[in-house]
């Protein structure tokens, strides 16, 4: 951008400073103003446009044309730099009365733009919200000139509960050791009031400006004072305690609430439990803390809906039973099978799964039926087991009908 800045300078430079007299000065202006465009038409608007819509057109036509979005492209760069000159004398409301008055030529008998040095402008206020903003910041190592309310720093702490505790909500407590607030200067760093003096460098402001020219325009970038760290004061009596930070190391206890139904993962947000600024410049940040629930001995999660396995004898099966564990919400859970069902089979319990986090009733309980078969069954067992099976077995002879039922029941959906 250094070639594009000094060619505009020096273009709007030439005019009207030939040392060979008043006669040359005219010939130069009769030669070239008359070459000239008029600036409203290069911005496109009319004469009895408004301030907002000479910037409006000067950000199309800045977008359209900047050197960035045009590399290599000479008659781009020379619209670029013809915008920004039209802009440059339209925006200004004493030069824009005067170009209206006496056009490309001032009363002194120079033309516009001649000796121009350029105007102040915030290039984050005129492209903000017009997705063009973050080239001109690249371009103008530009950040927003208002001064944002520093905050300190943000905490993430790691907890872990129980299955239990995710199901039915909890009141948890836990140790963290972090940066507080010095207590014996409340924060400030000094020793009294008087140990506390406004920063030289900013005059307390805790930002410094630096203008900076951009073309025909001066740049204005706003920092945090490097003397002050942008507190805007400075201590000359440090707090023996904190040592002039106005902070301390220290262990803290933190009490906080688990919802009932939170999920794996979460991260719940303590607002203003974080660091304090330095120098109690500004709000403290927010404490976050990342929920992690253990495993359950028997139930797995699926969203709200809880998950088990129940093995289940072949007796019970063929019969049909009614068992009877305990629940996570208290109350027992009252599992019924029907007879003649099938390993493989689930049973659904409506609405004694998971409270769901955003208070809208509960998931559901599914019991998946699992054949239990013993790993060292006994001797007598297995007679009994061997008497049983002329009844109950699938003999040979029904072994290929009974794979035809199998498939049939399959695709019906039974």
């Amino acid at each position: 951008m250094n070639h594009i800045v000094l060619s505009v300078v020096l273009s709007l430079s030439s005019f009207g400073n030939d040392s060979k007299g008043a006669s040359n000065t005219e010939n130069c202006r009769g030669a070239n103003m008359s070459d000239k465009r008029d600036y409203y038409e290069v911005l496109g608007v009319s004469k009895k446009a408004s301030n907002s819509e000479i910037k409006k057109a000067f950000r199309s036509l800045a977008r359209k044309y900047h050197p960035d979005k045009n590399q290599g492209d000479e008659e781009a760069e020379a619209l670029f730099k013809e915008v920004q000159e039209a802009y440059a004398i339209l925006s200004n409301e004493e030069q824009r009365r005067q170009y209206d008055t006496f056009g490309h030529n001032r009363p002194d008998g120079n033309p516009f733009g001649s000796g121009f040095q350029g105007v102040n402008i915030n290039f984050e206020d005129l492209f903000s919200g017009s997705g063009f903003d973050s080239v001109f910041s690249q371009i103008f190592g530009g950040g927003n000139s208002r001064r944002r309310e520093k905050r300190g720093n943000d905490l993430l702490m790691r907890h872990s509960i129980s299955f239990e505790s995710m199901f039915n909500g909890s009141e948890e407590e836990s140790d963290i050791e972090s940066l507080v607030e010095c207590s014996e200067c409340s924060g400030t760093g000094a020793k009294s009031k008087e140990g506390v003096s406004i920063c030289s460098t900013c005059d307390g402001h805790g930002r410094i400006t630096q203008t900076q020219r951009i073309g025909p325009f001066l740049q204005e970038s706003v920092t945090d004072c490097p003397n002050c760290g942008g507190t805007g004061k400075v201590v000359t009596d440090p707090c023996s305690s904190c040592r002039g930070d106005g902070r301390i190391k220290k262990e803290r206890t933190i009490r906080f609430s688990i919802p009932p139904g939170i999920t794996h993962g979460t991260r719940m947000r303590m607002q203003g439990q974080g660091e304090p600024t330095l120098g109690n410049s500004g709000p403290p940040g927010h404490l976050y803390i990342e929920i992690s629930v253990e495993d359950h001995e028997w139930f797995e999660r699926s969203d709200s809906d809880l998950l088990m396995a129940f093995p289940v004898g072949y007796h019970d099966l063929l019969r049909g039973k009614k068992f009877e564990i305990p629940h996570l919400d208290g109350s027992p859970l009252l599992i019924e099978i029907p007879a003649g069902s099938k390993p493989g089979d689930t049973i659904d319990i409506r609405g004694r799964g998971i409270p769901n986090n955003r208070g809208r009733g509960r998931g559901n309980v599914t019991i998946l039926l699992k054949l239990h078969v013993p790993e060292k069954p006994s001797k007598e067992t297995l007679a009994s087991l061997k008497e049983l099976s002329e009844s109950i077995d699938v003999q040979e002879y029904e072994i290929e009908e009974s794979i035809r039922r199998e498939a049939r029941n399959r695709r019906r959906g039974l």
